[in-house]
C-alpha cells in the first residue's frame, strides 16, 4: 500500500514537535526550535501556558462533553463575555475557524430571507483571500490551488480586488447581501486593509442595508493589540468569525453577530456536535482572562513596535533578500524579494519557525507574550539565516 496512514494532504517538513515550552518547541530527536509561527496564529499563550493548561485540566475531569440538546452554563457565560467584550448581541460557538465563516455566511444570506429578500444571496469576497477550506470558504476566494478539482463550486460569491472601494461599490447588484472581508489578509500576505477601504464598507453596508461580515480568524484576539482588527478602522461588523487564537490552541471558534443581523437565525436553522463544549468553553474563558486586558493588549503593541522597529533595521543589511515589513501587532509579514517558501525551510535549519505567505511574504506571528529576549533571538537567527542562504536560481 502506498498511501501513508495519514492522508497525504500536507507538504509536512522534518519538524516533527513532541513537546512545547513557552515560545519554544521541541522535536522527537531533542531539537529545539523558536516557534515564531505559534501553529499559524493559534497558540498566542505560548506552549503550556499554567493558566490554560489548568482550566484544561480542571475541565476535563469535571464534564467534556455534553450535547447542545441540553442547557449550558459553561456556553452561555462564555458567550456573554464575548458579547460584553464585542460589538456583538450572539454568538455561535464552532470547532474551526471555517465553520465560524461558514456561520457567518449563512448568518448573512438568513438575515435577508428573514426580511422577505432571498434573492439577496451573493456575498461580494475579495481576491487572494482565505476563509477556510470547506466548499462554502473556497467558493468565496478565487485563489485556484485551493479550488482546482473540487468543481462545481457553490454560488453567491462576487469576486473583487482587495481594498478597492470603487471596485466593491461597482460590484453591488440586486443579488447582494453583503460583504465578506479580512481586515489584514493572512495567507494572502498579511496585506491591512486601508482605512478608506473598510470604512467604506461599512457606509456602503448602511446605505443598502447589507450585513458587513469580518473574518478574524487570524487578525483577531489580541494579535493586533487590540482584541480584534476592526477596532483600528473606528467601525463594527454585523457578523465576524474569529477563531485560531481564541483556545490558545484548543480547537474552537466563534461567529459573532448583532441582533439584527442575526434576526433569521432560529431554532433550526444552523447547528454543531462538538462548538461550544465544556472543555472548548473553559479554554476559551482561560485565554480571555489572560489577554482581555489593556495591560496585556498594552504588551502586544509594544512588542509588536519592538519587533518590527529590529526588523526594519535590519533589513538594509540584507536588502538581497528582504524588501520590507507590513502588518499590524504581532501579525507582520516581510516582503521577500525571492521565494519566501523556500527561505521558511531554511529558517528551520537555523532553529526557526515562520509561516510563508502569498505575495512572497515570510509572517510572523510569534506567541503574544514574548519578551524582548525572543525578539533579540529572532532577528539574530533570522539575519544569521539570511546571510547563509543562496537564493533558488529560476529554472
Amino acid at each position: 500500500m502506498a498511501i501513508t496512514p495519514l492522508m497525504p494532504v500536507y507538504p509536512r517538513s522534518p519538524v516533527r514537535p513532541v513537546r512545547g515550552e513557552g515560545v519554544y518547541l521541541h522535536g522527537e530527536g531533542g531539537e529545539k526550535y523558536l516557534d515564531f509561527a505559534s501553529g499559524i496564529a493559534v497558540n498566542l499563550l505560548g506552549h503550556g501556558h499554567p493558566v490554560l493548561t489548568r482550566a484544561i485540566q480542571e475541565q476535563a475531569a469535571t464534564l467534556m462533553h455534553v450535547s447542545n440538546l441540553y442547557g449550558s452554563p459553561q456556553g452561555e457565560a462564555y458567550a456573554q463575555r464575548l458579547c460584553d467584550l464585542t460589538f456583538a448581541d450572539t454568538v455561535f460557538l464552532t470547532n474551526s475557524g471555517a465553520e465560524a465563516v461558514e456561520c457567518a455566511i449563512k448568518t448573512a444570506r438568513r438575515y435577508h430571507h428573514h426580511h422577505g429578500r432571498p434573492e439577496k444571496h451573493e456575498l461580494i469576497t475579495f481576491a487572494n483571500a482565505f476563509h477556510g477550506r470547506t466548499l462554502g470558504t473556497i467558493s468565496a476566494t478565487n485563489q485556484e490551488k485551493l479550488r482546482d478539482g473540487f468543481a462545481p463550486l457553490l454560488p453567491g460569491f462576487h469576486v473583487v480586488e482587495f481594498d478597492d472601494l470603487e471596485a466593491a461599490k461597482a460590484a453591488m447588484g440586486p443579488h447582494t447581501a453583503g460583504f465578506l472581508v479580512e481586515p489584514i489578509q493572512g495567507e494572502g500576505g498579511i496585506r491591512p486593509a486601508s482605512d478608506g477601504f473598510m470604512k467604506g464598507l461599512r457606509q456602503l453596508c448602511d446605505e443598502h442595508d447589507l450585513m458587513l461580515v469580518l473574518d478574524e480568524v487570524q487578525c483577531g484576539f489580541a494579535r493586533t493589540g487590540k482584541m480584534f482588527a476592526h477596532e483600528h478602522y473606528g467601525i463594527v461588523p454585523d457578523v465576524m468569525a474569529a477563531a485560531k487564537g481564541i483556545g490558545g490552541g484548543f480547537p474552537m471558534g466563534a461567529c459573532l453577530a448583532t441582533e439584527k443581523a442575526a434576526a433569521g437565525m432560529v431554532i433550526g436553522t444552523h447547528g454543531s456536535t462538538y462548538g461550544g463544549g465544556p472543555l472548548a468553553c473553559a479554554a476559551g474563558q482561560a485565554v480571555l482572562d489572560v489577554v482581555a486586558n489593556d495591560e496585556f493588549l498594552a504588551h502586544v503593541t509594544r512588542m509588536g513596535e519592538r519587533l518590527r522597529g529590529a526588523l526594519e533595521q535590519m533589513i538594509p543589511n540584507h536588502d538581497h533578500l528582504f524588501e520590507s515589513v507590513r502588518g499590524m501587532g504581532l501579525i507582520l509579514g516581510i516582503k521577500m524579494k525571492s521565494d519566501s517558501r523556500a527561505f521558511v525551510t531554511h529558517l528551520r535549519e537555523h532553529g526557526l519557525l515562520t509561516v510563508a505567505a502569498g505575495d512572497n511574504v515570510l509572517r510572523v506571528l510569534p506567541p503574544l507574550v514574548i519578551e524582548e529576549a525572543h525578539i533579540a533571538e529572532f532577528v539574530e537567527k533570522l539575519s544569521e539565516a539570511a546571510r547563509s542562504y543562496e537564493v533558488p536560481q529560476a529554472a
